[in-house]
């Protein structure tokens, strides 16, 4: 099934780890924000693996 929803929790460390991961979907300000208008089916592998390795366990999608 492919990804149609990513979002971030409160509580972003700002590590910036996403940011490395999927730059096409993910972005640093102050913390970690997902990128609008992104079509998240290409690139769900990156998306899986950003979630898996945040530290603080705040990346979610479906």
């Amino acid at each position: 099934m492919a990804i149609s929803k990513v979002w971030i929790e409160e509580g972003c460390t700002a590590c910036g780890l996403c940011e490395d991961i999927a730059p096409d979907v993910f972005e640093m300000d102050d913390e970690a924000t997902v990128k609008e208008g992104v079509d998240y089916s290409k690139y769900e592998d990156e998306i899986k693996e950003a979630a898996d390795e945040c530290p603080v366990e705040v990346i979610h999608y479906e």
